[in-house]
């Protein structure tokens, strides 16, 4: 397998046949076939809550349809200045999102960290910048680095203290 990129890349024999299967099968269209039930209750499980799947062709349409989810005038997303969410896919969030911008925040081997958001939060609102809505984490960074559990859980914990969301790309 090449894993360059997902959009051309191909898939291998397995998913391929996969996919095949799945579509002889056939079914309810809008999520009510038996294969997103299967998924959704197989993510539900590994998460540990209820959660709903929407597949979608690649992975920058699922960034950009998640992250559009937070979207509203004048809002933004903070993100490591070189996550792929910016260095590649920023354009797709932006249309998606109606305008919503990526913010990028600094940090060494392509992290952010829990200090480093927490002063771009400020202490106070600022409405000259707009209103952040989230922060998205890359799983595994653009220089190959990933975040441990740690640094998501502190992140997220200032996150959600804020009322912003959690993306993971």
């Amino acid at each position: 397998m090449i894993f360059a990129s997902d959009n051309w890349a191909g898939a291998s024999d397995r998913v391929i046949a996969a996919v095949a299967e799945a579509a002889r099968k056939g079914g309810p269209a809008y999520g009510g076939d038996p294969l997103t039930r299967a998924v959704e209750a197989r993510f539900s499980e590994v998460f540990e809550r209820e959660a709903a799947v929407f597949f979608v062709a690649t992975g920058t349409a699922a960034n950009a349809l998640a992250l559009s989810v937070f979207a509203r005038p004048g809002a933004f997303v903070f993100a490591h200045r070189e996550a792929h969410v910016i260095a590649d896919e920023p354009g797709s969030t932006e249309l998606f999102g109606g305008g919503l911008r990526l913010v990028g925040l600094g940090g060494a081997a392509g992290r952010i960290t829990a200090e480093g958001f927490a002063a771009a939060l400020g202490t106070e609102p600022n409405p000259h910048f707009g209103e952040p809505v989230a922060v998205s984490l890359s799983e595994i960074t653009e220089i190959g680095t990933a975040y441990r559990p740690d640094m998501v859980a502190a992140i997220a914990a200032l996150a959600r203290a804020r009322g912003l969301g959690v993306h993971m790309d």
